[in-house]
């Protein structure tokens, strides 16, 4: 079995995120990287796990829990970061669904619309985690 270079890319920067978002990130950072890491390792056993037929049906409902999750953090917390990222969650959620509805091949275009997106969630995340982490850095010119 050959590892493809951009899955292994991927998966590092899924690990990376969210060890910068739980080290360096608020409340909110946390809990978008441990989502993306969760949706992350169920995709990855789904794939493993779930029989051929069943995996698209099985990935719209994690992508829709997923989507729900982005959703809540963004109405709870309200940053921009947040609300990106939930949009670019219920783009992977159509994404699944469309294919699934047309019965359509996962093809180069899936995986292509499919990796964009998740490195863009990804880029939201990171992007919440590095603002987090210089709001705390700051010095507090309050007084």
């Amino acid at each position: 079995m050959t590892l493809n270079p951009v899955i292994l890319a991927i998966w590092l920067t899924i690990l990376a995120t969210f060890i910068l978002s739980v080290w360096k990130g608020g409340v909110a950072e946390r809990w978008a990287g441990s989502l993306v890491a969760a949706g992350a390792l169920s995709a990855y056993i789904i794939h493993r796990t779930v029989p051929d037929g069943a995996i698209p049906l099985v990935l719209l409902f994690a992508e829709f829990l997923l989507a729900c999750g982005f959703l809540a953090l963004a109405v709870r917390f309200a940053f921009l970061w947040l609300g990106a990222a939930m949009l670019l969650q219920a783009v992977q959620f159509t994404l699944h669904a469309w294919y699934l509805l047309l019965e359509r091949p996962r093809d180069l275009l899936f995986s292509m619309v499919n990796n964009i997106d998740t490195m863009g969630i990804l880029a939201c995340v990171l992007f919440g985690s590095l603002l987090a982490w210089r709001r705390r850095a700051a010095p507090d010119l309050s007084a």
